[in-house]
């Protein structure tokens, strides 16, 4: 690759990553709020880190595609960028799947992160978990998504919805 295009590559990479950031920093209202004398400004845990998950992988999708675009159909390059992509949409479609049977359980709130197939983070809305619901969980996962017990990592959050 020439160093034009390389250039041309790494300028288009910034400019997107600064669009990005501009269009994450309007859309999602992360502007500084204004803070009063003696209040407090409340953050639900699960909110944030959702926030967080789509702006990370927004950028990621954005990068893919960039590479995508750059080179040709039969380059290692390219395989692998549209590769990457379809691994993310299927994470992100088992996040949801596994959120909404967490949910389906009867917590008010979850939140999962696959981390490739070595394992998976689940997050949950409570204070304590029982060992009755720890296998209610392990069971729905292990069911529902085919997911191996000892990849489940449970972490209840009491946080205010």
């Amino acid at each position: 690759m020439s160093n034009t295009k390389k250039i041309a590559l790494m300028s288009t990479l910034v400019l997107l990553l600064a669009v990005t950031a501009v269009f994450n920093f309007v859309l999602a209202g992360t502007g500084a709020p204004s803070v009063n004398a003696g209040a407090t400004v409340k953050v639900n845990y699960f909110t944030s880190y959702r926030n967080n998950r789509t702006s990370t992988r927004s950028e990621e999708f954005i990068q893919l595609d960039s590479v995508i675009a750059a080179y040709t159909v039969d380059t290692e390059e390219y395989k692998a960028a549209v590769q990457r992509k379809q691994e993310l949409v299927e994470i992100m479609e088992d996040e949801l799947v596994m959120e909404s049977v967490l949910k389906g359980l009867g917590f008010t709130d979850a939140v999962v992160s696959v981390n490739g197939e070595e394992y998976i983070n689940v997050f949950l809305n409570s204070g304590e978990l029982t060992d009755d619901m720890i296998t209610q969980i392990h069971f729905a996962l292990e069911v529902q998504q085919k997911v191996r017990d000892g990849q489940i990592i449970i972490m209840p959050i009491n946080a205010e919805s």
